[in-house]
């Protein structure tokens, strides 16, 4: 799959602290084609108006993005979504459940080609989209393929001389990407999920009372363009090699722990970081992009990761994880 490569031109990436001033200096910046990374309640995106192609073509370029791998559009209201996508009765009932916030909802468009649209919940993202009057397309601010970021200082990490500003909003609460789920078949209305994210699936699965589909098993590729973002079989990953389902920890590995029992060998580890000594799992999706960052620089041969529950949020985590490790 092809990638889009930066060219060699560095941009004075510049730093603002989240405000009016800010937001206002953002909205311009986007106006003028140009790249700004801003907080959602998900982790960090790396905006650029979705109706500006050059803009589109330098936000692939300076993440080194695959040029099939498509985007999601941002946007300041539901009613700002309709403009762009039709809505089933699917939809509907999910976007009045759970917009604002993390869910992105596939949908068809006027031309009968699917559109990704989220309307995101954090006052930073609300409040810059409203500015800005249009639909910014926001992937994660970070080099593609590597762990999505949670802080400005994670976007200055991986982006900084490759997108010209930052509005720093602190950590972003939730930590993991939206949930994606396709609502394609106006017929029989049925919805599928595409990613799992910040919304389980056990809740939207209440709201639409019956069991949401599975995407077809093999359809993101190096030949096949994914249907949503994050599909990719390797994703998420730091530089460090990860071994998951670890109950032990060997020497010149680090430990990505869970829960309050501790992994055998645990006095050898390099460096423990727990997501949630408690078990909370939406305690440890919070956490879980900025403690592999942090387990990443280490120095250790491999990150062993401590079991994590499959429900809830833990579906999502454990999806990262996995594809973290494929890399």
């Amino acid at each position: 799959m092809a990638r889009i490569t930066a060219t060699a031109t560095q941009l004075a990436t510049r730093l603002v602290v989240a405000g009016d001033a800010a937001i206002a200096e953002a909205a311009r910046v986007l106006a003028e084609g140009a790249l700004v990374a801003f907080p959602t309640e998900t982790v960090y995106g790396l905006g650029a108006d979705a109706a500006n192609g050059a803009a589109i073509a330098r936000l692939y370029a300076a993440k080194g993005r695959p040029a099939l791998n498509p985007l999601i559009a941002h946007v300041a209201s539901a009613a700002a979504a309709r403009k762009l996508a039709r809505f089933d009765a699917a939809a509907e009932r999910l976007a009045s459940a759970f917009w604002p916030g993390p869910l992105t909802l596939v949908l068809p468009k006027a031309a009968d080609c699917p559109v990704a649209v989220r309307w995101p919940q954090h006052p930073v993202a609300q409040a810059l989209l409203r500015a800005f009057g249009a639909a910014v397309v926001a992937p994660s601010a970070n080099r593609s393929g590597h762990v999505s970021p949670t802080t400005a200082a994670h976007v200055l990490a991986d982006l900084g001389g490759r997108l010209d500003l930052i509005v720093d909003g602190g950590a972003t609460p939730v930590g993991l990407e939206s949930t994606i789920v396709a609502c394609l078949d106006e017929s029989f209305g049925e919805a599928t999920l595409l990613r799992p994210g910040g919304v389980p699936r056990a809740a939207i699965e209440a709201v639409l009372g019956r069991p949401l589909a599975h995407a077809r098993a093999g359809a993101a590729s190096e030949n096949h363009a994914p249907r949503a973002p994050g599909q990719l079989a390797a994703h998420y990953a730091p530089r460090t090699r990860l071994r998951l389902e670890a109950r032990e920890v060997a020497a010149r590995e680090a430990l990505l722990a869970f829960g309050s029992t501790p992994a055998q060998g645990v006095a050898q580890a390099m460096k423990v970081l727990n997501l949630s000594p408690r078990g909370d799992l939406i305690e440890a999706a919070a956490n879980l992009f900025s403690h592999l960052r942090a387990l990443d620089t280490a120095g250790a041969d491999c990150i062993a990761v401590m079991p994590i529950p499959y429900d809830g949020l833990g579906e999502a985590i454990n999806d990262r994880l996995r594809r973290a490790a494929a890399r």
